[in-house]
């Protein structure tokens, strides 16, 4: 297990720096989480994972207050949580989730997208049962045996405690995000490098160069839309 996610993040990052997309995207979803619950992330869960995502990707405070904001003001403005599945080149897998407004523009990019660069869509659930949904939390400054004993002491089931790079990844069950996140807040520590919610593929799988310049492809193309929020995949790229 293992993907390098500090890594992923600032390859992420760095691509979106100049047009602050991924900042638009945040502001989306931190909106719809504050929306469907209480604007406070001390009694709304899926709004309070979003904003410590949003602090890893240091996503502005302006943009998180606005988004809030809006939300509390009564905005009507409305999206769908969509999650689309598909195959990339030599059998690569690929789940894409998204927030819409616009059902049939999201489901025509998304298709195309696949289409035009080597790939194509499935049904529900062609994909999804060969991921982990998977949450993932990072830390600095600390070894992996540190951190186990710390989680064990806590009483926290994790999936696996690994050193990649120079952070300590925790890999748990989705419903225990915040009981890590709160271990880690007995010893001091409240920055994460890394703080998501994922879709964790079971086996990862490599691809030869030409194929695996044509999925890179095609990953861009997906994430390049505007109403994409994640893609996650099953390849080995080697990050």
């Amino acid at each position: 297990m293992g993907r390098k996610w500090n890594n992923i993040k600032e390859k992420k990052a760095s691509k979106d720096s100049n047009t602050s997309r991924i900042y638009a995207k945040f502001g989306r979803e931190i909106y719809v989480a504050a929306k469907q619950g209480e604007p406070d992330p001390e009694s709304n869960r899926a709004l309070k994972i979003v904003l410590e995502r949003a602090k890893t990707y240091s996503v502005p405070k302006a943009i998180v207050d606005r988004a809030i904001e809006k939300a509390k003001g009564g905005s009507e403005e409305s999206y769908d949580e969509l999650r689309y599945e598909g195959f990339g080149p030599n059998g690569s897998m690929v789940i894409v989730d998204a927030l819409t407004n616009n059902v049939n523009r999201t489901a025509s990019d998304v298709r195309a997208a696949f289409g035009k660069n080597g790939g194509n869509m499935g049904v529900s659930g062609s994909v999804a049962y060969m991921f982990d949904a998977t949450a993932v939390i990072g830390i600095d400054g600390k070894t992996a045996d540190e951190i186990f004993e710390l989680l064990v002491e806590a009483d926290v089931d994790v999936r696996d405690v690994l050193e990649e790079e120079e952070s300590v990844i925790v890999y748990a069950e989705p419903d225990q995000f915040h009981a890590v996140q709160e271990a880690f807040k007995t010893i001091g520590i409240t920055d994460f490098t890394v703080a998501e919610l994922t879709m964790l593929a079971q086996n990862d799988i490599p691809l030869d160069v030409d194929a695996q310049i044509q999925f890179e492809k095609m990953i861009d193309a997906l994430e390049d839309l505007e109403d994409v929020q994640q893609v996650y995949h099953n390849v080995d790229l080697g990050e």
